[in-house]
């Protein structure tokens, strides 16, 4: 066990609390707890599995834990929601993109539909202007045989 724990003290420094997430004083709190040395911890090589190897925390500790892993959760939490909203960003750039094409083609069919309506009237204007035209053939060729 000596092989791994020293007697010495160990000075921690103090990290950037813009990189940590922490604020001032919750780092100086962690480094407090850290440098009372771990008295109330009774940790072996294997702290972390099953059984009776397991550590034990006292109230101070099992917060300070608890407090690292929240905001590592938070950490987490952020990186997904920035993560989602790009993914959103980028899908609304998308449709956007994709709705001004649709405008432009509608546009386009509206303005061949403007084109064809517009045909489609001189046309009928010619059939009812052709249908006069026969009916007179007609009424002349009738009143020619009946002479």
């Amino acid at each position: 066990m000596s092989m791994f724990f020293s007697e010495e003290p160990v000075q921690f420094q103090c990290p950037v609390p813009e990189e940590t997430g922490f604020t001032p004083d919750e780092l100086q709190e962690i480094l407090s707890l850290l440098e009372s040395g771990g008295d109330s911890v009774s940790l072996s090589p294997n702290s972390g599995s099953e059984g009776s190897s397991r550590a034990v925390y006292n109230d101070n500790e099992r917060r300070l834990r608890r407090m690292i892993s929240n905001r590592e959760s938070a950490r987490r939490s952020r990186w997904r929601k920035k993560q989602y909203v790009e993914n959103l960003s980028s899908q609304m750039n998308r449709l956007e993109l994709e709705n001004q094409e649709l405008k432009k083609r509608l546009g386009s069919a509206l303005r061949q539909w403007h084109v064809v309506w517009g045909e489609n009237e001189r046309l009928r204007f010619e059939s009812v202007a052709l249908q006069a035209r026969l009916s007179n053939l007609y009424r002349i060729l009738f009143t020619m045989q009946a002479q």
